[in-house]
Formats: C-alpha cells, structure tokens, sequence
C-alpha cells in the first residue's frame, strides 16, 4: 500500500506527549492517551491506520501492529528522527490541528471571541483560530512564536 507523504497518522504512547503536541502543530494527525493499555494502542492503531510512536521496547516489538521505536528521550532528537525517516520535512499546514486533543482548528472571527481573550490580546492580535471540540482559541502570541522557533530549529538540523 503506496502511502502519501501526508497521509502519516500516529498514536503516542504515555511517554511521548510532548513530542504528540509538536507532530500536532507541524499538522499531523497524532493521538496522544495519558493512560491506555498497549493492546489497546494496538488495536487503535490497526482499526484508524496509525503508526504507534513509542519508547517502550516491549511494545516496539509487538508484529501486530505498526510501530515505531524512538530511542531518545529528548524531544528534539525524536522529532528528527521522525522528520527523516517519514520525510515530514514538506509538512502539511503548520498550526492546524489544536495541540490538545488533535482537532483541526477554524478559523474565527475576532467579533466573536473578544470577549474571551485576555485585554492585551484583543488589542495586539487579529488573526484567531479555536478548536470546535475543545473550545480552546489560538494566536500567535508568545507561546506560539516559541513553539514555532523550536520547531524551525528542528527542521534546519534535520
């Protein structure tokens, strides 16, 4: 089965939630479960066509499943790892998924939403997007720009 490029899905297990929210912000579809059982990684990962991301070796080994086995602890150095071998380099659009639960982010008016961001927010942004599932509204403010550069960073040594 010929995959595109894009067409990359992961799960994360419990150890690679940081590195769950960063695949989300470069826009790949990536589960993230605090707490589930490997068999039901497995089972998730062969019913929605995912790849298992995992630093468990025991699980890596598993043959009923896709999985991937990620040395590193370091965030940066699994993102590379990944970014080579899945050419994710020519991402999908960056920031279009809510780094919190996966869901693609819309686009919403700033009418809309003034009354739930912060003073100085309305005042030095224009440009928001929020998540339908969990409500959660972005811009691109510090948090952003920060999460961004370590994401260029990655990308330039990878």
């Amino acid at each position: 089965m010929e995959h595109h490029k894009n067409a990359n899905r992961f799960i994360a297990d419990c150890h690679l939630g940081k590195l769950a929210k960063y695949l989300r912000l470069m826009g790949f579809d990536t589960l993230f479960f605090p707490h589930i059982e490997d068999d039901d990684l497995v089972i998730m990962a062969n019913n929605e066509d995912r790849i298992i991301l995992t630093r468990d070796r025991a699980l890596s080994q598993r043959k009923n499943a896709p999985v991937f086995f990620l040395e590193p602890i370091d965030t940066k150095e699994q993102l590379k790892i990944l970014i080579e071998y899945y050419h994710l380099k020519d991402h999908p659009v960056p920031f279009s998924r809510c780094i919190v639960c996966n869901t693609p982010l819309q686009v919403i008016e700033k009418e809309e939403i003034i009354d739930k961001v912060p003073e100085k927010v309305k005042k030095y942004f224009n440009y928001f997007e929020y998540c339908p599932a969990c409500d959660r509204i972005y811009w691109k403010g510090d948090h952003y720009r920060h999460m961004m550069e370590f994401l260029e960073q990655v990308l330039k040594e990878s």
